[in-house]
């Protein structure tokens, strides 16, 4: 009851933030990202391609507004933000003559009505898995908002892999045939790399789908298959997401995984390129979902050698009670865990244990400037970390 009359607190600031900035996207090729996982990925890649193209594109997702290769934050633990903000970001990118505006849309976003007044010309979703329960309560309550999204498209892109998708019948059955559009690795899906063969450096299956969902976009609007492909080759990560940041005698990677379903395709993806121990370094975020924190010490446990588990964002949860919570889910006894509550210590631990030919993975953090401990935002940068903890063991040669 008290979040509905949030919502409807959101939806009256959402309407004047429309008004004030005379309705902007109504002047913008509008294309919606959402899913449980994948969405800043895809949403940059969409974004890609489309300005590879020649086509003026903004993009607004976790990693910030960019429009014309200027990236502006949007604030801590930020991905759609606040509809003032947003529909500022809106108006700013129509006042840089921008055609086309890509937008990673959470559920909470959806719920809150944060983007109310915006035509989206295309709607994606990634999938939708295990997340945001302390949220919406029940997973069907996630699935529905999440799906929201498609209602309120022209066109709907949908991953024909996913779980869910035997659950899409009734929001198929409201799209013209031409305007439900499927994609994902198997044949059953209108696009797949079968009938769309292309190169890609980006690892993993995840990023397959990633990639499959941004062509099916940009095949909707009209981009030409081979500057599709050209643009999907030459592609990089963004920072944080699959990040091979360190490779010589071991390597060290950063992605931004926080759910059960991201732990298990970036564990499944980097498995194979680990040719020693694969060495996790994780936490669950404090104050959100504690029902998900058993099952991503499970999947890990399935995967890595060590686990050191340690902060993030605890907020004003105790470390400690996080991190046994997440190995009360640890079945894989042969996993060798660490405690550290100190991220910086764990990030250090982690790096000196590495032997040649392990593997590093960092998950959680990526990209984000701060970390919440005890209900304040404190600096950080996982990247700086790193570097910090590779010059103490090599003494200050880590480049």
């Amino acid at each position: 009851m008290i979040q509905e009359i949030k919502n409807i607190y959101h939806l009256l600031v959402a309407v004047f933030a429309n008004i004030i900035f005379f309705f902007p996207s109504r002047k913008l090729i509008v294309i919606g990202v959402t899913g449980t996982d994948g969405k800043t990925t895809t949403a940059n890649i969409i974004s890609h391609i489309l300005n590879s193209s020649g086509k003026k594109t903004a993009v607004v997702s976790s990693l910030g507004f960019s429009i014309d290769g200027k990236k502006e934050d949007i604030g801590f633990h930020v991905t759609t933000p606040s509809p003032v903000k947003l529909q500022h970001l809106i108006f700013k990118a129509r006042r840089n003559k921008a055609k086309y505006l890509v937008l990673e849309v959470t559920s909470h976003a959806i719920n809150q009505h944060r983007i109310f007044g915006i035509p989206f010309k295309i709607g994606v979703l990634t999938n939708i898995t295990y997340e945001h329960l302390d949220y919406h309560k029940t997973f069907d309550n996630y699935f529905k908002t999440k799906a929201n999204l498609l209602d309120n498209s022209k066109t709907a892109v949908v991953n024909r892999d996913d779980g869910t998708y035997t659950f899409m019948v009734d929001y198929e059955r409201k799209k013209d045939p031409k305007n439900w559009i499927t994609y994902g690795l198997s044949d059953s899906a209108d696009i797949n790399p079968n009938n769309f063969p292309f190169k890609t450096k980006l690892i993993g299956d995840f990023n397959k789908y990633n990639c499959l969902s941004a062509i099916t976009v940009c095949k909707v609007l009209g981009v030409g298959s081979e500057e599709i492909r050209k643009a999907i080759e030459s592609y990089d990560n963004p920072v944080g997401r699959a990040d091979i940041y360190y490779d010589r005698e071991f390597k060290i990677i950063v992605d931004f995984a926080h759910t059960p379903n991201a732990f298990e395709q970036i564990l499944k993806g980097v498995k194979p390129i680990s040719k020693g121990k694969l060495i996790h370094v994780f936490g669950s975020a404090g104050k959100r979902d504690e029902s998900k924190r058993p099952m991503m010490g499970e999947i890990s446990s399935q995967f890595s050698d060590i686990i050191i588990l340690t902060a993030e964002d605890p907020r004003s949860e105790s470390v400690s009670k996080i991190s046994s919570e997440i190995e009360s889910g640890i079945k894989n006894k042969k996993s060798q865990i660490i405690k550290n509550p100190n991220r910086r210590e764990a990030i250090q631990t982690a790096i000196n244990m590495a032997k040649k030919d392990d593997l590093i993975l960092l998950t959680g953090k990526a990209h984000e400037k701060s970390i919440n401990i005890n209900g304040k935002e404190l600096p950080w940068n996982e990247y700086e970390e790193i570097d910090l903890a590779l010059k103490s063991r090599f003494n200050g040669k880590n480049k």
